[in-house]
């Protein structure tokens, strides 16, 4: 049997640490191995336990954030996914330039947390859906951006990618929404995150987001997938 999924709750309210832990504990393929309320408790868990995933509050006793930036430096195997109530642009900004690897947003369902923490674990991000579509319209005007920082401009078929992957898609439903194969959509994918100057896709949709140039918008007939990787 493959080994569990190691995570850890870090959460300074009782009821939320607990009902995640019930949500995870009812999976055969995760656990939790500790947890915590504070800034420090996450960065000390981070530290000695190096748990695969960590979820982490923003709005902690020592500043859920100030946490996140010390474990990407001292334990930056451990991929944190934020879990708060924060539906703020500007927090979510922040976390993602900080390093994390997901963004849940509290109140979310059982299977959207297992999801979340699945996703992460395999090495792919996750953002709240609502938060995923919402970054998506803010974004979509026409159907290039050129940004101002002197990165290449993106392609008609590169901009659709994004805005597609903005909604949540998986490299498959893109590819299907797009006439494409997968192969292209990862190579298409590869030249975007080249031009735009970033680490990986989250950190892409986060770079066209701040951009004055927004992405293409596409039709809101395109089904969302929770996903986004």
């Amino acid at each position: 049997m493959a080994e569990k999924i190691r995570t850890a709750i870090v959460d300074d309210h009782p009821m939320i640490r607990d009902g995640v832990a019930k949500a995870l504990a009812d999976e055969l393929d995760i656990t939790v191995v500790a947890d915590g309320s504070t800034g420090a408790d996450a960065i000390n868990i981070a530290q000695k336990l190096l748990p695969d995933v960590m979820l982490l509050d923003i709005k902690l006793p020592g500043c859920g954030f100030a946490a996140a930036r010390a474990i990407s430096q001292q334990a930056p195997n451990v991929r944190i996914i934020i879990l708060t109530a924060s539906e703020s642009d500007d927090d979510l900004s922040t976390a993602l330039n900080l390093g994390v690897r997901g963004y849940l947003l509290k109140g979310s369902s059982a299977p959207e947390i297992v999801l979340a923490v699945r996703t992460v674990f395999r090495g792919s991000s996750y953002v709240a859906p609502t938060l995923a579509a919402r970054v998506l319209r803010k974004l979509s005007k026409r159907t290039s951006m050129a940004a101002e920082d002197g990165t290449e401009e993106l392609s008609e078929v590169e901009a659709k990618i994004m805005a597609l992957l903005a909604k949540g898609m998986t490299n498959k439903e893109i590819a299907n929404s797009l006439d494409l194969s997968v192969r292209t959509v990862k190579h298409r994918m590869s030249n975007v995150m080249q031009k735009l100057q970033v680490r990986n896709r989250l950190e892409a949709v986060v770079k066209l987001r701040n951009s004055e140039s927004p992405l293409a918008l596409l039709p809101d007939s395109i089904s969302h997938s929770n996903e986004l990787i």
